[in-house]
């Protein structure tokens, strides 16, 4: 884990050799609530990791777009991971940036970092979002299109 300390919320980004998100870590880090402290991790890994971590912790074997997971040490948050291929794939599909599509994924994982649940809360996590995404330049949210 990086050492920030000056930083409410601190990002680092990590990625295969062909996967960099640059940008990714800074626009996360302002568009989070001005609460949220700690720091968290965001690994964009092949889809094969993803479905292998899908398998072994939500019981579904295929590759989802995001997935995070809390910390376990005091500062930290968690780590969201995103699959790179899925990522690429949604961001065709929806006709915008792979830049864009990363955004609206991190966003997604960092919201479930903080204990927001879309399946049960009622649509409080579609209205976070709704409102950060907007703070942070994006038209559409991962709730919105699933809907």
């Amino acid at each position: 884990m990086a050492d920030h300390p000056a930083r409410r919320l601190a990002v680092d980004v990590v990625g295969t050799p062909t996967m960099r998100a640059p940008g990714l870590a800074r626009w996360l880090e302002s568009v989070a609530p001005a609460r949220v402290r700690g720091v968290v991790t965001v690994a964009i890994v092949p889809d094969a990791r993803v479905r292998a971590l899908n398998r072994r912790y939500r019981r579904t074997d295929r590759a989802t777009d995001v997935l995070s997971f809390p910390g376990g040490e005091p500062g930290a948050l968690g780590d969201i991971v995103i699959a790179a291929g899925v990522a690429r794939r949604q961001a065709r599909g929806a006709g915008h940036a792979l830049r864009t599509e990363l955004r609206i994924l991190a966003l997604h994982g960092l919201l479930h970092l903080l204990g927001y649940d879309h399946e049960r809360d009622a649509g409080r996590m579609a209205r976070v979002e709704a409102r950060l995404r907007r703070r942070g330049g994006l038209r559409e949210g991962l709730i919105e299109r699933h809907r």
